[in-house]
């Protein structure tokens, strides 16, 4: 989309689903610092921060959840829209809920691009960035993503990133090249 008096200036949504801790907020931010070194508009919409600010209240019900993720999918296509680089490291476990972000952007003309960071839970699980699989294998909390909750992978993403086999540089420079390659850069 082009912004009036604005030229050349494309925004899509980059959506990055995966596992907890698979590495899609570091990807994310990764990539952002490099769009607007380039010159680039970019913002990464946090799934954590989305669900203190925005999401405040939501649990972790089927429901919760697809909630949370079609309003972060409803902000990500706002700013999209308007010229700006919306990257979006969610979780987001439903297909279906994926799917409904998928054609919104679809049915507005927006650029979706849908990533799928495949780490493996025992990676994860290693990594643990907030001690979530921690605190389920103690049995302190329940409906972990991947665990003891359901994660649906991406059918047919448009981009696989192997986290666990390449670097955060070279994770962001994949994504970076598709996005040149859709001609989003």
């Amino acid at each position: 989309m082009t912004i009036a008096g604005d030229n050349d200036v494309t925004g899509a949504t980059i959506w990055l689903t995966g596992l907890p801790s698979a590495g899609k907020t570091t990807i994310a931010y990764e990539l952002a610092g490099r769009l607007r070194d380039e010159g680039h508009r970019a913002e990464v919409l946090d799934g954590d921060e989305i669900r203190e600010f925005l999401s405040a209240g939501l649990g972790f019900s089927r429901q919760d959840r697809h909630t949370n993720v079609q309003r972060i999918g409803f902000v990500a296509e706002l700013l999209a829209s308007n010229g700006i680089k919306a990257l979006v490291p969610v979780i987001a476990p439903y297909e279906d809920s994926r799917e409904a972000v998928r054609k919104r952007h679809t049915a507005q003309g927006t650029p979706y691009v849908e990533v799928h960071v495949a780490t493996p839970v025992e990676v994860c699980s290693v990594r643990d960035v907030k001690g979530l699989y921690a605190k389920q294998a103690a049995g302190e909390i329940s409906g972990l993503t991947g665990v003891d909750d359901p994660y649906e992978e991406p059918r047919n993403p448009d981009l696989r990133i192997e986290s666990h086999e390449q670097s955060v540089q070279e994770s962001a420079a994949a994504l970076h090249a598709l996005l040149t390659e859709r001609g989003l850069l």
